[in-house]
């Protein structure tokens, strides 16, 4: 009985995680950037460790933002709360800019030529360039 009591809990724990991981994520840059970052250089941007493009977020909470962070750094919600923690106190960075929906991080990206976000794959149009579709 103990084994299907765990095995329930995994499964609705990784069920649980499904709709992130299932979301479709793009990630976007002005379509006037000559020189798209490689997937490892996103990473960085994302983590803080480079500032060579501004970067916009999307809010703590939001399924693409989960699925963006899992698919490109590795880190789920607690840990990425933590890593920025750490940054934010020791000094080494500062949080991202936030954008309150794809629409908003879509139109920051629009309007600045050094800007990088990420969006929900649907919402991308012709106002941004894809660069990465982790």
């Amino acid at each position: 009985m103990k084994i299907h009591k765990h095995g329930l809990i995994a499964a609705l724990l990784f069920s649980a995680a499904l709709p992130a991981l299932a979301q479709s994520v793009a990630v976007i840059v002005n379509p006037g950037n000559a020189h798209p970052p490689s997937a490892e250089q996103i990473a960085s941007i994302f983590l803080g460790k480079s500032n060579e493009l501004a970067a916009i977020d999307l809010p703590d909470g939001n399924a693409v933002r989960s699925a963006f962070y899992q698919k490109v750094t590795g880190k789920d919600g607690a840990q990425l709360k933590a890593y920025w923690a750490k940054l934010v106190f020791t000094g080494k960075a500062q949080p991202l800019k936030e954008g309150a929906s794809d629409a908003e991080v879509k139109k920051f990206v629009a309007g600045n030529p050094t800007a990088i976000g990420y969006i929900d794959k649907a919402a991308v149009d012709g106002s941004v360039k894809v660069v990465l579709t982790p």
